[in-house]
């Protein structure tokens, strides 16, 4: 019988004879009233889901809908609390329910408190941004099969709200939880494919006032005045915030000459960043498993049976600025080839909680230009201030981009690595991310496919601002002057919508025998094949990597030298937990700790701290962040202290060198100003704290979950750990105490000719954040042990799982 046939019977089985062996449906409150956007979805839709081991649900529908249906329903399950959070910031209320000073946390947008990201989500939904997107036709907007996807969510989601009462105290009895429509579901993945254009510029967008607006600006309204030091500032915040690693091999380094691939996205471990872990069938039409994003109706990074893919965020600028010259004689319209253009106003209006609990309304204007909306900055680190003879506006072609879930679903389908490239050049929707892939055939793919303003090298010589020259070189963000016509981005005959990239512009390395990143620019995605010629706006060349890069490349560079390898050496990989700053600084460290007079240094605060001790155990430190290991609580301290106070030009006495990038720069600088300062405050920071000079690391690096203490492996993107954790410094409470970021849907992907992947995976803060939850800590556990999940993909091996529960979800 074929992999066809046998789906289609089990479609009969799942949905007619699964029902009636089905678990009940607890009964719950009524649904509030639906939200003014449009009536909650509906239509009689059900699905079948199996949970196995660490509730990991396999989701059967009959057809997109349905599936999309049975997603809602069970992301709901897990994570009602924080999608509702979600749904609240998409409508511009959180100033209602939280109040307006309230922060958020960054999910959705950077908005830095609840009124601007109210004013800037009400300022889309005022504009039907997103309806106009949906009422696009395919390709150039989201299929048929993507929106029955977000009708099927928004119903699944209902119906778990209508069934079931919310016992998780983050929102328990919250009016604010509330039902949904496709719109909303259209909402959340719009917000997230403009997160590094639009959303990244949140408040630039809603604090925009002309000069003779009301209020005084600010001093911090000045241009910055080393422009290519701020955008390189700005861009290394936001690649600190969020990264990922992935690595594909091709069938020449593995045992059964099959590809392999191992994906470490880093993000969020709580908001509306979290992944949830799924399968989604559709019988003879769909069967993908995965990670997606919270809200999202497809699976955003996972393997079908014959190709697994991942992302990491890229290096690309998905936006650029244009710097406008302001009329003589009006000081709300701008020039372009002389003559004056008026800005658009739209006067934006949102509700507001006050102390005292009553509710007022705020209004703000925000301005818009024919290149976008008018920007006070990108960041606190990149002012573009509204002056009385210029201003600048944010172009984000990504605003014009609804095409992710497509995207999505032509990866999940693709059976190979030419159905990934397939995939790509036909939906063109992946906003700010790389794709690294490996499929069972042996094939291996790099691919930096993204959304980029067609900004060529060309353009930006011949285009660019005084201040776009510098930061165009340091970082990519081109800012183009807009009073010229002829400064606005041509079109590629293969892009899907004016003013980007199309496919054939991107880089792209296919069946090298490794393909990594590691947020880093294409060029070194295998080190023996370089890739070159691409704009600048792509990412850079020549230039100094990340530790994490560099420690990544020489270990699956390895790796791949030494071949026969297999999924094992994937989870071998992933908790090896290297780190690679450690291993150029730690001995010349110790060696000069140990040739401190008499063992002191002098601290920040002038007092001399007594050092010896440490000596020994920067030198006998096993160079990696394991739970267990004895030293690397010290080195993260110093190695943050030292990163500070010496610039990256100071730090090594060997300098990098394009023709040696993973092994350069190195040999530290200990007579650079700042390493015995460094030391000092490292050891009287941990003395202070209680903390023995070589505690293991797990003991201070950790979560509580359920009142346990669970340790955490792994370390800081500054120290070059593949495992990236990043995680809150609190000394007065045992060290790290919580987790912001980090190693999130990890996924090792392999086939052995069984007609099965081979697969294991973790999600590392587990499936739900609701603490009554069997599920919300029984992941983190396994993380802190080195251990993953076993993948069951099959038939076989779903129905083998151990306590296997099947319950049929409805509309009724």
């Amino acid at each position: 019988m074929t992999v066809r046939r046998r789906l289609r019977s089990f479609a009969g089985v799942s949905l007619a004879l699964l029902a009636a062996a089905s678990a009940s449906l607890p009964g719950g409150a009524a649904a509030a009233a639906p939200e003014r956007t449009g009536h909650p979805s509906g239509g009689g839709l059900s699905a079948v889901v199996r949970y196995t081991e660490y509730g990991i649900p396999h989701i059967v529908g009959k057809d997109y809908a349905n599936v999309g249906f049975g997603s809602g329903w069970a992301q709901a399950a897990d994570q009602v609390c924080e999608l509702a959070t979600g749904f609240v910031t998409l409508r511009g209320e959180r100033s209602r329910f939280f109040g307006p000073e309230g922060r958020t946390d960054r999910s959705l947008s950077d908005a830095g408190d609840n009124l601007s990201s109210d004013l800037f989500f009400q300022g889309i939904n005022d504009a039907r941004t997103v309806e106009k997107l949906l009422d696009r036709p395919a390709p150039a907007g989201p299929s048929h099969q993507a929106k029955e996807l977000m009708r099927g969510w928004a119903a699944g989601y209902n119906a778990w709200l209508r069934q079931n009462r919310v016992d998780d105290p983050a929102c328990k009895g919250a009016q604010w939880v509330r039902p949904v429509t496709a719109l909303d579901v259209a909402r959340r993945g719009y917000a997230i494919t403009i997160l590094g254009g639009q959303g990244a510029a949140a408040d630039g967008i809603t604090g925009a006032e002309p000069p003779s607006g009301p209020g005084t600006p600010h001093p911090k309204t000045a241009a910055p005045a080393d422009p290519a030091r701020a955008a390189r500032e700005l861009f290394s915040r936001r690649d600190a915030a969020m990264g990922s690693n992935a690595v594909a091999f091709s069938g020449a380094t593995t045992s059964g000459g099959r590809g392999l691939l191992l994906g470490n996205p880093h993000y969020p471990w709580a908001g509306n960043r979290r992944f949830w872990q799924s399968q989604l069938t559709i019988p003879g039409e769909l069967d993908v498993s995965g990670g997606s994003l919270l809200g999202l109706p497809m699976i955003s990074i996972g393997h079908n049976a014959h190709m697994a893919w991942s992302h990491t965020v890229a290096t690309g600028v998905p936006l650029n600025l244009y710097e406008l010259k302001t009329a003589p004689s009006d000081p709300y319209a701008y020039l372009v080839d002389g003559k004056p253009e008026k800005l658009t106003k739209r006067e934006v209006t949102v509700s507001v909680r006050g102390k005292d609990g009553r509710l007022s309304r705020v209004s703000r204007t925000q301005w818009w230009t024919r290149y976008g909306p008018v920007v006070s900055g990108l960041g606190r680190e990149l002012p573009t201030p509204w002056t009385n003879t210029s201003l600048f506006a944010l172009a984000d072609p990504n605003a014009a981009n609804l095409r992710f879930t497509d995207t999505s679903l032509g990866l999940s389908k693709a059976r190979g690595v030419r159905g990934v490239q397939d995939a790509l050049r036909r939906t063109q929707g992946l906003p700010w991310v790389n794709t690294v892939a490996a499929d069972s055939a042996g094939h291996s793919l790099y691919t930096q496919s993204q959304v980029l303003p067609r900004v060529t090298d060309e353009l930006a010589g011949r285009c660019s601002t005084p201040m776009g020259r510098q930061t165009f070189q340091a970082s990519g963000l081109a800012i183009l002057d807009g009073s010229r016509g002829d400064c606005v981005p041509g079109s590629d005959a293969d892009a899907l919508q004016p003013g980007v990239f199309g496919p054939s512009a991107m880089p792209t390395l296919v069946d090298a025998p490794y393909a990594e990143n590691s947020n880093d620019s294409p060029w070194l995605a295998n080190a023996d094949r370089p890739l070159t010629g691409y704009p600048r706006i792509f990412g850079d060349t020549a230039t100094e990597r990340s530790y994490r890069t560099r420690g990544a490349v020489e270990d699956v560079a390895a790796m791949a030298r030494r071949g026969e390898l297999t999924v094992d050496d994937l989870q071998k990989l992933q908790f090896s937990d290297r780190a690679p700053a450690g291993g150029l600084a730690a001995a010349d460290a110790a060696k000069a700790c140990a040739a401190l007079p008499g063992g002191r240094a002098t601290g920040s605060d002038g007092k001399a701290v007594d050092v010896s001790a440490a000596c020994g155990v920067l030198a006998r430190w096993d160079r990696t962040t394991r739970t267990g290991s004895k030293g690397a609580l010290l080195f993260d301290r110093f190695w943050r202290k030292f990163t500070d106070a010496v610039p990256d030009e100071r730090r090594w006495r060997v300098p990098f060198s394009p023709a040696s990038p993973v092994t350069t720069p190195n040999t530290l600088d200990t007579t650079a100003d700042g390493f015995a300062r460094s030391l000092a405050d490292a050891v009287a920071e941990l003395r202070t704290a209680g903390i023995p000079l070589d505690a293991p690391m797990g003991e201070h690096q950790f979560v509580i979950r359920g009142g346990k203490r669970i340790p955490i492996p792994g370390g800081s993107n500054r120290l070059g750990v593949w495992n990236v954790i990043e995680a809150r410094w609190d000394g007065a409470h045992g060290g790290y105490t919580d987790v912001g970021m980090g190693s999130s849907y990890i996924q090792a992907v392999g086939w052995d000719g069984s007609g099965c992947p081979v697969a294991r995976t973790l999600l590392t803060y587990s499936q739900s954040s609701n603490t009554a939850s069997p599920h919300f800590s029984d992941q983190t556990e396994l993380f802190s042990q080195g251990r993953m999940v076993k993948g069951r993909f099959c038939e076989k091996d779903i129905l083998a799982s151990p306590g296997l529960k099947v319950v049929r979800v409805s509309e009724r």
